[in-house]
């Protein structure tokens, strides 16, 4: 029987905790093939966690509660077949770690199922019944690889014998050339957006053999964030925005400036020999349930019309779609200049005049330091209330798992094991601690009269980017500029409204400006939904991001509603780790080995 007795998790070495999970493993699999739920049961915590990632499910699936977790497992296992439970080689080995609050032993397992190759996170803990049992208080079960249709990488990698030496016919140049004109043959995937989102799955579904194809409107590969503001740089660490298959070169800086990040996107879809049409924009699809495919419009920039008809169309252009201009009072009469903030470069046409800003998101405070480094007298407009966090230390907390160091692939394995209520309290555990780091900062704020919170739930702007996309700042230096009056506040309950010469306030001043931007954010993607695709499907599908009943993000990463539809978005990392599960789904749908949505049973939450 596996338990501690009266040995610490502290006194463990490393020979003693992979023997503990491997004992842990041995019964977990007995007790998964004889599909006896009481069995499974007594192998966890009654608290405990289990989240399910395409391997049992066919989704993105959590389950909470002992008894939940042991039935849906017994479950399931009639038709997936989870068999040789493991301690995978090469994979990080077991260890005494922290998580949440809780002493555990963290491990990475293997296992395989009927479908093909699986890995998995288990967190154990002694059992607080005097005999010191470990038990399972999170396990997560992950689909990496169909048999028979692994990525072709490393030893898998193609031979080039198609193009190698093909003296008198195609070579490579060739042949990429014919791959992306699409002259002779119908993409089976269209992807929508060509930034980290639509490179990621294009990238995944090339190694899984699924033939795609992505559009971008704009005139290169990674004008997303080339034609975004001058100062722009990323908000997070470099060692997790990894892309798949491709790390960033040692040499980059910890934080990426944005024309860095765009150059390396075009180099990284010719490498990756993504088949790319750029200044193309997506018009409209239909869909043919008979044909089971798409009828997709799609608009060049001289002008011209090309349909293609895959069987699936992605939508990776991001947590939002078209900037949200807002029909101010007045703003009709301003005399000066108005600017998305989507369409601000930097501030140098304004030195010495004066700028409002409307909003105090990241994008809004990033372009009132731009503005006032070019000597523009700049006040942010607050309409509610934000969550203001400092990019170094505070905002840093959230890279805590790709810090510890290790391959990426087992960080990326550890941060997708967590159920939506372990990411709450994950959150609120940070916020709490982001809180304490920030304490000058946000009293400043506050003295100034900066409407500040910490987020629904007290889980800060990692939750509010997850359930609505913005509403916070990831501070770079403006509210330090603020608290010392270098930047203005104004409130915008103390406008009346807008005039020509400015913001008219109620008690009659006028707060002169030449240039108003809207850092005013985007309609949610269902915006695009509606244009391409029309109310009928707005409707079949329901939101896109955004929190689901289950806790996970609505329709992203995993089959919609409609079928052939789905949604990829988020930040680098997300699209780095969930563009292999949704790859491997399309993929499995091609194969005929997953069916349309309706197909699947609905996840199961309780806090039972």
């Amino acid at each position: 029987m596996n338990n501690l007795g009266q040995l610490s998790l502290n006194a463990l070495d490393a020979g003693q905790a992979r023997r503990i999970v491997a004992d842990w493993l041995g019964r977990f699999e007995t007790a998964l093939n004889s599909r006896d739920a009481a069995l499974l049961g007594d192998l966890f915590h009654q608290d405990c966690h289990w989240r399910d990632i395409l391997a049992f499910t066919w989704n993105l699936t959590p389950v909470e509660g002992r008894t939940n977790v042991a039935a849906r497992l017994a479950a399931e296992q009639e038709h997936v077949g989870a068999h040789g439970f493991h301690l995978p080689p090469g994979r990080k080995p077991p260890a005494r770690v922290k998580r949440l609050e809780v002493d555990s032993i963290e491990a990475i397992i293997g296992f395989s199922t009927a479908h093909g190759r699986g890995a998995g996170l288990v967190r154990l803990s002694a059992a607080h019944d005097g005999r010191g049992e470990m038990k399972a208080w999170l396990l997560s079960t992950t689909l990496e690889a169909l048999d028979g249709y692994e990525e072709k990488i490393g030893d898998n990698r193609p031979t080039g014998a198609a193009y190698s030496r093909n003296f008198g016919g195609d070579n490579w140049a060739d042949q990429r050339r014919k791959a992306i004109a699409y002259e002779d043959r119908e993409p089976a995937v269209l992807v929508v957006g060509g930034a980290q989102a639509g490179l990621s799955i294009a990238a995944r579904l090339n190694q899984l053999g699924v033939d795609t194809l992505v559009v971008e409107r704009l005139p290169r590969i990674g004008d997303s964030w080339r034609k975004r503001y001058h100062s722009l740089a990323l908000h997070n660490s470099i060692h997790l925005n990894h892309l798949p298959y491709m790390d960033f070169p040692p040499t980059w800086p910890r934080y990426i400036p944005k024309d860095m990040l765009a150059n390396w996107f075009e180099l990284y879809a010719d490498v990756m020999e993504v088949n790319c049409w750029t200044d193309t924009e997506f018009v409209a699809a239909s869909w043919d349930e008979n044909s089971k495919t798409w009828t997709a419009r799609l608009k060049k920039g001289d002008g011209t019309e090309r349909t293609v008809r895959p069987r699936h169309i992605v939508l990776a252009n991001g947590v939002s779609s078209y900037p949200m201009i807002p029909d101010l009072p007045g703003l009709k009469d301003f005399k000066g200049d108005v600017i998305h903030s989507e369409g601000f470069d930097n501030g140098e046409p304004w030195r010495g005049k004066n700028a409002l800003i409307i909003g105090t998101g990241s994008s809004a405070n990033d372009i009132a330091l731009d503005l006032h480094s070019h000597g523009v007298h700049t006040t942010l407009i607050q309409r509610g209330s934000s969550t203001v966090v400092s990019i170094d230390p505070s905002a840093r907390l959230n890279e805590a798992i790709w810090d510890e160091g290790g391959p990426l692939e087992d960080c990326d394995l550890i941060v997708a094991s967590a159920t939506p209520p372990l990411v709450v309290k994950a959150y609120q555990i940070a916020t709490k601690r982001m809180m304490e780091l920030d304490k000058p900062l946000i009293e400043g704020l506050k003295k100034i009269g900066f409407k500040y919170d910490i987020g629904e739930d007290a889980t800060g702007h990692q939750m509010k980017y997850l359930r609505r996309g913005g509403g916070y700042n990831l501070d770079a230096g403006s509210s330090a500029l603020l608290i010392a009056g270098e930047l203005g506040l104004l409130q915008y309950d103390k406008i009346e409204r807008f005039a020509a010469e400015g913001a008219l306030l109620r008690d009659g001043t006028t707060v002169p400006a030449d240039l108003i931007v809207l850092g005013t954010g985007y309609y949610p993607q269902m915006e695009l939904v509606r244009r391409a695709f029309g109310e009928d499907t707005v409707r079949r599908i329901g939101p896109v991001w955004g929190i689901g009943p289950d806790g996970e993000l609505n329709n992203m990463y995993k089959r919609t509603s409609q079928e052939g539809l789905w949604f990829i978005a988020g930040s680098l990392a997300q699209c780095r780790i969930y563009s292999k599960y949704l790859a491997i789904q399309i993929k499995a749908m091609e194969l005929g080995k997953l069916g349309p949505l309706n197909n699947n049973r609905p996840a199961t939450r309780s806090s039972t």
